[in-house]
Formats: structure tokens, C-alpha cells, sequence
């Protein structure tokens, strides 16, 4: 009895203890929680470093609502060269490097028919939204990998909605992957948004409504002159300097650029060279949400924005002109007013934002000259003066068929038809590269494993070595050389920080704010957004999860 007692008292207060702890145990989601849209911003040529050198001037709602709000990964890098656009593009999206998913460069030269292939080029397909087979037969047929656009669909037994959209066509195709809901790109013929019969075979129309609005022209009307009085662009050069191209008609690289309206009218192609073409890309990604619904059901989207304007404005005027400068804080403005859309049309906090670069940019050399920075050209007659000694050494004229991408190719045709030593011929050819004083290193990509070549470079050759589209040869250029020929503007390609240190910022649902200086790769991107999605890496992916946002 006097142990029934103490059962029946031990009882009495084990119940309420039981409870506090059933009570204290967090509840459980009963439902997978994800985003409504994951939104990819992709800027063209954005140096890492223009987060910060126009920091001063942003206002609070573009690059400052990111880093104050998201989360900033200021180490990242580029893990393969050349860095070049199409391979960002797809790094951004697949997570994994050239070696695997294919894309060798925007364009890269066909052993077999003896001619360039451009990345995104398929004769199989019809243009769509224009006659212009350059313009429009394009698709994602030489990418090998998929993207995390393709998992996401095939997670979701193809009910997410997946829209690219660029003025390039490779920087909305290659990151919407093999089956989006669609991929749209700039005719510069004509000012209009195309596709191909790849995707559709008639414009769906909320992409024919846009392009009847003529925005571009209305973007145009009134020229382009700075935001601010130009006195405050004090992070630039002077404003005519020998070293920046010409934009349309103006006959000097200075503002304001009063001919733009006239000059679109002729050419719309001349949008892309001024800060509207960035403009002019969010706005028709504010239609593919409208139009697609996106972000609007149980089922997450994605939108893959690619800004190009960047790009092509640094490339003309290089990345210390007022007109880069100019460029950068009117797509602040752009970003502040494309967020606020969201915030309303989506709504605030149930979107994913991520931003980041496909490449970065080099200095302008006669910029680096004038301030007595080691600088110059290489490469300059190089497949003429190599043919030439080949030839003295081989007897055999015209051996090297191709250099692009800073990659050699030799021709097996040759090689095979004289009864030559391909391994032997290359290593004599490297050989000779390396007496070049401008040339930092040659290297016969077959042996690369047992070059005597520092990290990361090494293994940033390895990644971008494509064995079926790849050259025979590799070229490293010393610090600031560009190509030779390139006097205005500037270009990218290589593995120095200026190419390869990219910008890397998280923002919105499922993302902490703060910052790191931690080292990631580009290829971490994807495995990031798979990992906050809860989705499949995708088939080629060689990057991790960053855990720091994805916890």
C-alpha cells in the first residue's frame, strides 16, 4: 500500500512535468517551406570592388538594401579561365566548370568541321519573334549539365515556372537550362524581345505586348547625360581621355550623349552601350512575372535576369570612365525600384534574391600607362609568327588553325596527313611560346598535371580545359597585358583578381544578414540555392553548399 502511494505520488507530479516537456518541443512543419521566387541577378562585368568604390553615392534601396539586408560573400572567385561570359553564365547555374558542363568558351573552334562554333547556336531551330536566323536559331544544345532551373522543374514534376531573360541570348538561355517555360533576348535590328522555336513557335503575348510598348525608344528620347553634375563623379577619370571608344554618333567619348534618340532609331542595337539596356532588362522581367504569374501560387519560380549593360558599357569605355561610373549608379536606382516591385507583387520577404558577375573587367592600358602601372599587348601577329616557325621546323604550312579563349589549336588533320608526333609538336610549340616576353606561361594542356605552375592557377586551367572543345595549348598573359589591338575600352578573360573576383550577395527568404571574407568559388552558387530549395544538385555541380546561408 505504502509503494501504491508513492507510485500514485511520483505520478501526480510526473504528469505536469511530461507535459511542460511535450509543451516545450517545437512544433513541426507539417508542409516543405520554400520561396515563391528565386530571383538571379547576374551583372555583366561587375567588379567586385564597385560595390564599394561608389558606395557613397548609392542610395539606401539597390547595392545598399542587398548588403544590409543579405548576406555578403566577399571572397568569392571565378575557379576555372577563361572568364569569359558564357561560361559564367553557366558556372552561376550548373555549379560546375568548362572541363564538364560543356560551354568552352561564347565561342570555341570545331576540330571536325574546321570552323568557330558560337555557344548558343542551333540550325535546328527557327527564330521566333524575327527572321533573323543569326538572331534568333539559338538554344541550350551544347550544354551538357543541368541547372538548377532544370532541377527545380524536375523537382516540382515540371509545375515551377522558369524565365530567362537577357539582351544577350547566351545569358538567358544557358542559365534557364534545358527546359524552361521560356528564354527571351534582344533583336538589335529591330528593339524587340525574341525567341525560338526551341521553346515556342509564336511569342507568348505578354512578350509581344512589351515589345509593342517601344520602351527602349522611350528610354532613349532624351539622350543620356549624368545623373549628378559631373563634378561629382570624382571616382572616374576625366571625361575624354584617349583610351574609351565612341558610343552611336557622338564624335567624342564625352557627355551628354544628345544623339541617342536618333541614333536608336537608325540602330536600337546602341541601347546596349548605355545604362537604359539595364533598365530596359528589368522591366521586361517585371512583364515575365505579370505575364507568367510568377511567384504567385504554392509552387516556387525562377527568374534568371542577366544585365548586360555593364558589359558592354565597360567594354567601350573601360571600368574607370565616367560613363561605367554613371552606368553603375543609375542600375542602383534600377535595382531599388525592381525590389520595391517585388516587395509589392510578390511580396516582402517571400523571394530569394541572389546577385552576383558572370566576370570582372581589366584596367584600360593606356588608363595603367598614365599612372605608371606595368602594362601592354601581347599576342600580336602570334598565329602568323608561330605558322611561320612551324612551318621552318616542320615544313608544313599553317599548323595552328586557331587561337581563341588564350587557347591554341593545332590541326590533326595536319599532324595525322604528315605522320607527325602531336605531343612532340605541341611541346616544341610550347617551348618556343615561353621565349616570349610577354607570354607568363604556355602549356601543353595534356601534361598540365606536371607543369610547374602555382595554384590557383593550375587549377583553374584544369576546370576550364574542355578536352573535346578546348585548345592543345593554354596561355597566361603577365599581370594587365590585354590583346593586342585593343587601345580603347577594355576586355576580360583571365585568372588575376580583376577577372576573376566577383561580387556575391544573398537577400530574402531563408537568408541571414551579415558578411564573410571566407574563400568560395562560383560554383558554390548552385549548390547554395539546391540546398535552400531543398532540390537536387544539379548533374555536373562540383561546388558545396555555403553554410554560412544556408544553415
Amino acid at each position: 500500500m505504502k509503494k501504491l502511494a508513492i507510485f500514485g505520488l511520483s505520478a501526480l507530479f510526473a504528469v505536469p512535468a511530461m507535459a511542460q516537456r511535450q509543451k516545450r518541443q517545437p512544433q513541426q512543419n507539417t508542409q516543405l517551406e520554400r520561396p515563391k521566387l528565386v530571383v538571379g541577378l547576374v551583372v555583366d562585368q561587375m567588379r567586385w570592388d564597385f560595390l564599394y568604390r561608389y558606395y557613397n553615392q548609392y542610395g539606401s534601396g539597390g547595392f545598399k538594401r542587398l548588403l544590409n539586408d543579405g548576406f555578403a560573400l566577399h571572397n568569392t572567385h571565378i575557379n576555372y579561365v577563361p572568364t569569359v561570359t558564357a561560361l559564367g553564365h553557366t558556372c552561376v547555374y550548373t555549379g560546375s566548370v568548362p572541363s564538364i558542363h560543356g560551354i568552352a568558351g561564347n565561342d570555341w573552334f570545331d576540330r571536325t568541321t574546321g570552323k568557330g562554333v558560337y555557344c548558343t547556336t542551333d540550325e535546328g531551330v527557327n527564330p521566333v519573334g524575327t527572321d533573323d536566323r543569326k538572331v534568333g536559331s539559338h538554344s541550350p544544345k551544347n550544354l551538357w549539365s543541368t541547372t538548377i532551373s532544370d532541377e527545380l522543374r524536375l523537382a516540382t514534376n515540371f509545375q515551377a515556372k522558369v524565365v530567362g531573360v537577357s539582351l544577350k541570348d547566351r545569358a538567358s538561355i544557358l542559365p534557364a537550362g534545358h527546359n524552361p517555360t521560356g528564354a527571351y533576348w534582344f533583336d538589335g535590328n529591330t528593339g524587340n524581345f525574341v525567341t525560338s522555336s526551341y521553346y515556342t513557335h509564336q511569342l507568348p503575348q505578354w512578350v509581344s505586348n512589351f515589345n509593342s510598348l517601344k520602351l527602349g525608344e522611350q528610354l532613349l528620347a532624351g539622350g543620356w547625360n549624368t545623373l549628378y553634375p559631373i563634378s561629382e563623379y570624382t571616382q572616374s577619370s576625366a571625361d575624354n581621355v584617349e583610351w574609351e571608344g565612341l558610343l552611336g554618333s557622338a564624335k567624342a567619348p564625352v557627355f551628354p550623349y544628345s544623339n541617342l534618340a536618333e541614333d536608336y532609331r537608325k540602330n536600337p542595337d546602341v541601347i546596349r552601350s548605355t545604362p537604359y539596356g539595364n533598365t530596359l532588362s528589368l522591366k521586361i522581367a517585371e512583364a515575365a512575372i505579370e505575364g507568367e504569374n510568377l511567384g504567385k501560387d504554392a509552387v516556387t519560380d525562377m527568374l534568371a535576369i542577366n544585365l548586360a549593360s555593364t558589359d558592354y558599357v565597360g567594354h567601350k569605355f573601360g571600368p574607370n570612365s565616367v560613363e561605367i561610373q554613371d552606368t553603375y549608379l543609375r542600375l542602383d536606382r534600377d535595382l531599388e525600384e525592381f525590389f520595391n516591385y517585388l516587395d509589392k507583387n510578390v511580396g516582402k520577404g517571400q523571394y530569394t534574391v541572389f546577385l552576383t558577375a558572370d566576370h570582372g573587367a581589366a584596367h584600360s592600358v593606356g588608363f595603367l600607362q598614365q599612372h605608371k602601372i606595368k602594362t601592354g599587348y601581347f599576342g600580336e601577329g602570334a598565329q602568323r609568327e608561330y605558322n611561320t616557325r612551324m612551318k621552318s621546323k616542320y615544313g608544313v604550312d599553317n599548323l595552328l588553325t586557331s587561337i581563341t579563349n588564350y587557347q591554341i589549336y593545332l590541326s590533326d588533320e595536319l599532324v595525322e596527313k604528315n605522320k607527325m608526333d602531336m605531343n612532340n609538336t605541341v611541346d616544341y610549340l610550347v617551348d618556343q611560346l615561353n621565349k616570349d616576353q610577354s607570354i607568363l606561361y604556355a602549356v601543353n594542356m595534356k601534361k598540365i598535371a606536371t607543369a610547374p605552375i602555382p595554384e590557383p592557377i593550375k587549377t583553374r586551367m584544369i576546370n576550364g580545359y574542355n578536352w573535346q572543345r578546348s585548345g592543345d595549348i593554354q596561355l597566361v598573359s603577365h599581370d594587365s597585358m590585354l590583346p593586342s589591338g585593343l587601345k580603347k575600352g577594355t576586355t576580360h578573360s583571365v585568372w588575376n583578381p580583376y577577372d576573376a573576383h566577383i561580387p556575391l550577395i544573398f537577400m530574402g527568404w531563408g537568408i541571414p544578414r551579415g558578411e564573410s571574407n571566407a574563400p568560395y568559388d562560383m560554383t558554390d552558387i548552385a549548390p547554395t540555392i539546391s540546398a535552400l530549395l531543398k532540390i537536387q544538385f544539379p548533374s555536373g555541380n562540383i561546388g558545396k553548399p555555403i553554410t554560412e546561408i544556408v544553415k
